[in-house]
């Protein structure tokens, strides 16, 4: 049986690598020298209730141990693929709340839990374009959330002054444990009302994507870095 099958097979699996890249990122955590800017603004928002969090694909990595859990709980929302599954042990293991989100079936059910744990004061985390691509592109999941929940959206981004990029769809930015790093949370500023015609909606969607790359860059320029190094 492949790895990818018994990944899929077995939590305990997942778990376990989780494990060992949680160890690796953690320990990028404590030796990398961060900054960080919206920190004080996401913690202010916290304050008056739960948020929705995205960020893209190849900046997310570091997302979970970024994110203040002593200011409010945070579910991430991820799929059944063997990544996905990863990411959601990853995720549990820094006292996140993942929620495991079907390919295959209709995910009502699973949207019935989000709203439950929006109503209890948890805040949703989402990739803006996964799980799988194309990157940097804004799919309907956060445009949709951001509609029905009407929580304040902030996006997150995160830069390393060393680190490298995965060969992989997204080009994940992957950090080593040492050298400098940054990382945001902005407050997005878009029109999001609940009832929205296709033409707003695309224009919230070119807003938001615009919003999620000047996030980015701002967290490369933190370093002196160009956007997307």
């Amino acid at each position: 049986m492949s790895l990818r099958r018994r990944i899929e097979k077995s939590e305990w699996l997942a778990a376990r690598i989780a494990g060992l890249i949680g160890g690796y990122l953690s320990l990028c955590n404590r030796r990398i020298i961060w900054k960080a800017k919206g920190l004080d603004d996401l913690q202010a928002a916290l304050q008056d209730g739960p948020v929705l969090l995205v960020m893209w694909h190849s900046r997310s990595v570091m997302g979970a141990l970024h994110w203040p859990v002593t200011d409010g709980p945070l579910s991430s929302l991820h799929d059944s693929s063997p990544v996905g599954r990863v990411s959601g042990a990853l995720q549990r293991r820094v006292g996140l709340r993942p929620m495991q989100m079907s390919r295959k079936r209709s995910n009502r059910s699973a949207s019935r839990e989000v709203l439950k744990r929006v109503k209890e004061g948890v805040s949703i985390g989402m990739t803006g374009d996964g799980p799988l691509g194309p990157a940097l592109e804004v799919k309907d999941a956060p445009l949709d959330w951001a509609k029905t929940t009407g929580m304040p959206v902030f996006c997150y981004a995160y830069s390393v002054s060393k680190g490298r990029r995965l060969n992989s769809w997204d080009k994940m930015l992957v950090p080593h444990p040492y050298g400098q790093g940054a990382y945001v949370f902005r407050r997005f500023g878009g029109s999001v009302q609940r009832k929205m015609n296709p033409e707003q909606i695309e224009t919230l969607r070119a807003e938001m994507h615009q919003f999620m790359q000047n996030t980015t860059a701002e967290a490369d320029s933190m370093l002196g870095l160009p956007l997307g190094a």
